[in-house]
């Protein structure tokens, strides 16, 4: 494995491979020699596993990690403990592919470590526990819609802790391996006031649930109508992408009806034109603060867009999120 991804890296543009190891000593040897801009780690190690070595990496010398984990269920759970920690990212291992497969796959790690190089986890501070709070949440009808991909899932874990039981209906496009988001999903509904759903076909938008759309093979668009209903479209990726969020966001903008939109932490710019669609057509829009976003690319895209009203910390995004959707 350390070959392979060796090779997949080296022929990446921009990227070059300063180092392998075998287990953690000698990975703490060559961090230390070499100085990487970036570390891949196996959780699977002889010695001192994969997210111990996260852990020790995280506490002592802060660098940006993409995990390599397997998409089982016991792989997904350690991968959401990987980004609990701070891993970047977490790349599926194709341990059963093609080599057809497995080259398709690996050949978006390089695009993966360039983000992450750039990405902002030294300055990030861990994050203290936040609950949905008491406070009096009272729905006005406007639905909610998010974009997140790398860097999302801290992103949302922490966005959607603000969240009370009676939440605005909210859709999210989510860039991530379905594996791991149905765990993710599971964690959420454990964790949260609101219910948290698998994006569905004819999905209804209602008070108190949030709909996750991170299957690859399918788009999310809304559907107006009394409710309105979220449907799944199985047609090409939007400018390499699906769900693709200009997408999602321009069904809403084209929907006329009231809205609040923003995106969040992620790699490229899915969701900057249809942001700017959609405060085009009177939509409350933010962006996630590129200093608080773990990779700032889909902010910095939407706001050379104008497409946001405002630029805010996860937390305070939340809160104006919020505040549009209440009546009082």
């Amino acid at each position: 494995m350390r070959a392979l991804f060796s090779d997949v890296l080296d022929q990446a543009k921009n990227v070059q491979v300063v180092g392998t190891a075998a287990n953690a000593n000698e990975a703490r040897d060559q961090i230390a020699a070499l100085r990487p801009n970036v570390i891949t780690l196996d959780v699977e190690m002889p010695g001192m596993s994969g997210i111990e070595f996260l852990e020790e990496i995280m506490n002592t010398n802060p660098l940006p990690v993409v995990m390599l984990s397997s998409l089982t269920q016991s792989g997904t759970e350690i991968s959401l403990k990987a980004y609990e920690l701070g891993a970047v990212e977490c790349f599926p291992k194709p341990l059963k592919a093609t080599p057809e497969q497995f080259n398709k796959t690996v050949g978006k790690l390089g695009k993966i470590v360039l983000a992450a190089a750039n990405s902002n986890v030294k300055d990030r501070k861990k994050k203290a526990e936040v609950r949905a709070g008491e406070s009096r949440f009272d729905w006005n009808g406007r639905i909610v819609a998010f974009s997140a991909s790398m860097g999302g899932i801290e992103a949302l874990t922490e966005l959607l802790a603000h969240y009370p039981a009676n939440c605005p209906a909210t859709v999210i496009t989510l860039q991530a391996a379905p594996e791991l988001v149905e765990t993710f999903i599971k964690r959420l509904n454990a964790d949260l006031k609101c219910a948290v759903r698998a994006m569905a076909d004819g999905a209804v938008l209602e008070a108190g649930v949030v709909h996750i759309a991170a299957d690859p093979e399918q788009h999310v668009v809304l559907e107006p109508g009394q409710p309105p209903r979220l449907r799944l479209l199985a047609r090409d990726p939007i400018e390499g992408t699906r769900p693709s969020a200009n997408l999602l966001f321009g069904t809403i903008a084209r929907a006329a009806i009231p809205a609040v939109g923003a995106v969040l932490s992620g790699m490229g710019s899915d969701g900057a034109k249809g942001l700017k669609l959609m405060r085009d057509a009177g939509a409350h829009t933010f962006v996630q603060a590129r200093a608080s976003a773990t990779v700032g690319e889909s902010p910095e895209a939407a706001l050379g867009l104008n497409a946001a009203e405002r630029e805010l910390p996860i937390d305070e995004l939340a809160g104006a999120a919020l505040a549009c959707c209440n009546k009082s």
